[in-house]
């Protein structure tokens, strides 16, 4: 949905030879269109128009101009001068936004009204987004059925119901999920909703020549199908697995057939593991090709030959103080150590525990009474030597 136009600064730009055509999109990017610009105005990406539309005109936002709209036209192969593309009609005033404001109120509750229609009519189908267009005659109605729905009746209700002209159009879960939105793991917004257009096929395959864990709800979208971006970089792992030997599966050892687990294409190394034993065994392209070869010839080696792989340890966090004060850990020591002398030795801790705060010991020797508080006055403290203190001389 948002593209950076790299053409504009080129020094290509001809009056004559301009692209006229524009990519306008809709409904918040969920669906784009080609139309020429027959007006003497210039648009630039972002601007409001409003469009030819069926039996009025509908608003939408410029999302492509220039040279990189000729890209677009020839990747979907149309034809740029076709005369039967609609045309731009002029920039949106201000009647045609307040129009479009209120036909798109209309939405939700043309989206709740159409499943409880279709639900009475006991269709094998689900309506996922509800479109009307800016002047509100005509309303596309997208839905997902997996068998073929006989809707004839329900277009003459839909028709009677909302009082616009009605289209419907059936999609596949992977555009519903784009119609919907929302963030995918990876914590980017979903790729279908933003610039991905075209759905190819993705099947486990594509999971298993990366080495990924066929975990169903690992692999699996919003949409409930395998992700997209499984087949991101899907051409380069075929392009390393190309460098791997063929057919080596099994190695005939000593010890009995090594069985292949898995490739590792940014190390080069090729995991197998022995029976009657877990461990598993890295080897090199050249060692399997070499012991693969002795196989042929009927010898078998004694052993697979694994190479040692070590791996980089990993680094202990340390708490670095930035401030110049201790660490939480060293303070709570710190506390720590002071109970614990408040408390006493830790035979006497135990002590206390064992006893209850009210209760006397189990021995029964005689306690201390509390000594009595002397009531005379303090005496000034000894001196240290004997010396006799000099007499205070008189004025």
């Amino acid at each position: 949905m948002n593209v950076y136009d790299w053409l504009s600064n080129l020094p290509i730009h001809d009056p004559a030879t301009e692209c006229r055509v524009m990519e306008i999109s809709f409904n918040q990017g969920s669906r784009k269109d080609f139309f020429r610009n027959t007006t003497t105005q210039i648009f630039e990406k972002g601007d409001l128009v409003s469009v030819e539309g069926v039996s009025g005109f509908d608003v939408g936002t410029v999302s492509l101009t220039g040279e990189l709209v000729r890209i677009q036209l020839k990747k979907k192969t149309v034809d740029e001068f076709n005369p039967e593309m609609k045309k731009v009609l002029r920039r949106a005033s201000d009647r045609d936004l307040d129009m479009l404001k209120q036909n798109k109120a209309r939405e939700k509750e043309a989206v709740i009204r159409s499943r409880a229609i279709s639900r009475q009519l006991k269709l094998d189908m689900k309506v996922s987004q509800v479109e009307i267009q800016a002047d509100g005659r005509k309303a596309t109605f997208y839905y997902i059925a997996d068998d073929r729905v006989d809707f004839r009746e329900l277009i003459k209700i839909f028709a009677s119901e909302f009082r616009v002209k009605v289209e419907m159009r059936q999609i596949g879960a992977r555009q519903e999920a784009g119609k919907v939105g929302g963030i995918g793991s990876c914590g980017r917004e979903l790729c279908c909703s933003t610039w991905l257009t075209d759905f190819k096929s993705v099947n486990t395959t594509a999971a298993r020549y990366q080495n990924l864990s066929i975990n169903q709800s690992k692999l699996s979208g919003q949409c409930g199908r395998l992700k997209c971006c499984l087949n991101y970089e899907l051409d380069t792992y075929l392009d390393a697995l190309q460098q791997f030997p063929e057919n080596c599966d099994t190695l005939q050892v000593a010890k009995g057939n090594a069985l292949l687990i898995k490739k590792d294409i940014f190390k080069n190394l090729m995991w197998y593991v022995l029976p009657d034993s877990n461990k598993q065994y890295p080897l090199l392209i050249e060692r399997v090709r070499q012991i693969k070869k002795l196989n042929q010839q009927n010898n078998i080696p004694d052993d697979l030959g694994a190479v040692e792989v070590n791996g980089k340890p990993k680094e202990e966090l340390v708490n670095v103080d930035l401030t110049g004060q201790f660490s939480l850990k060293s303070l709570d020591k710190a506390d720590r150590k002071k109970r614990d002398l408040r408390k006493g030795p830790p035979q006497q801790r135990r002590d206390n525990r064992q006893q209850p705060p009210n209760q006397q010991s189990r021995d029964n020797r005689p306690q201390n009474p509390p000594q009595k508080r002397d009531n005379r006055p303090p005496q000034p403290p000894q001196q240290r030597d004997n010396r006799p203190t000099p007499p205070i001389k008189k004025p």
